[in-house]
């Protein structure tokens, strides 16, 4: 309908806490994708920091459905209005995560990325969502080497300052192996084998993310949670897992689950397995 006011006023009491800024601009640039609120508010208040990172948000996601040829035009339209977010609230972290998924989707320059990456560091250096677009650029299907994007996973979740949840980066890491390897030799790859038995990665995620996270979960614990409660689903470790179920209770995710089978219900079989009262007395 055009509005755009309870937006304004999400996004003003959010303020600068960066992780749950991005994570409702990207719920909002969802419906402003298809609807024309964001373009409206923008154009009422044009010198907001907020109009614009959401405007951003939105550009951004539409050039990315137009594709990497039609979309051009749209995405020089975002990184303009980037710009104009930073001029107006150069600490916003923001619309520098929108010009990582432009580099990643329409113009993968490795130098400008790195600049990019390098503002983002000056500002907020463990943003989990920066992370995740720089991983996802280093994909083979994207723009990296191969092992690229495992070696700097790993990298990352080494460095990090331990209870963050840039340690479940592996974790995708592994995933995405997972699906590339099914995609490449479906009739000898299977779910008999797999990268999540026997998993180092799993105890890491544990050590520096899960037992030191903040009691105040950050906005995408439910796509991190996942992932660990997926690895540790697959390395038959359910009675570590329930504590991870719970705190994921009824938000699951597609992704990791949909690399494995049907997501929704191998989610509810490993859960319940999680939940059994055999498997939890066993251990």
């Amino acid at each position: 309908m055009g509005r755009w006011e309870s937006a304004r006023d999400l996004l003003v009491e959010t303020g600068p806490d960066w992780d749950r800024r991005i994570f409702r601009l990207q719920i909002l640039a969802e419906a402003g994708a298809r609807l024309r609120f964001a373009d409206t508010w923008a154009k009422a208040e044009p010198r907001s920091p907020h109009a614009l990172a959401l405007l951003a948000n939105v550009q951004a996601l539409r050039a990315m459905i137009a594709g990497r040829e039609s979309g051009r035009t749209l995405m020089e339209e975002a990184w303009a209005t980037c710009h104009s977010s930073l001029d107006l609230w150069p600490q916003d972290v923001a619309p520098l995560v929108v010009m990582l998924a432009l580099l990643r989707t329409h113009a993968p320059d490795r130098d400008t990325l790195g600049r990019v990456w390098e503002e983002i560091q000056q500002r907020d250096p463990w943003n989990r969502e920066a992370h995740h677009e720089i991983l996802t650029y280093l994909l083979p299907r994207n723009h990296g080497e191969p092992g690229e994007a495992a070696w700097w996973a790993e990298e990352q979740a080494s460095i990090a300052p331990q209870g963050l949840p840039i340690a479940v980066l592996p974790l995708v890491m592994l995933a995405e192996a997972h699906r590339v390897r099914q995609e490449q030799d479906q009739r000898t790859y299977g779910l008999t084998i797999h990268p999540w038995v026997e998993c180092p990665q799993i105890d890491l995620v544990l050590e520096r993310w899960w037992r030191y996270r903040s009691p105040r979960p950050h906005a995408c614990l439910a796509d991190d949670a996942n992932y660990l409660a997926h690895a540790l689903a697959f390395a038959n470790r359910h009675h570590e897992a329930l504590e991870v179920f719970d705190s994921i209770g009824p938000y699951a995710t597609q992704v990791p689950w949909s690399y494995c089978g049907q997501a929704s219900e191998l989610f509810l079989r490993h859960r319940g397995w999680a939940y059994s009262p055999p498997r939890r007395r066993r251990h």
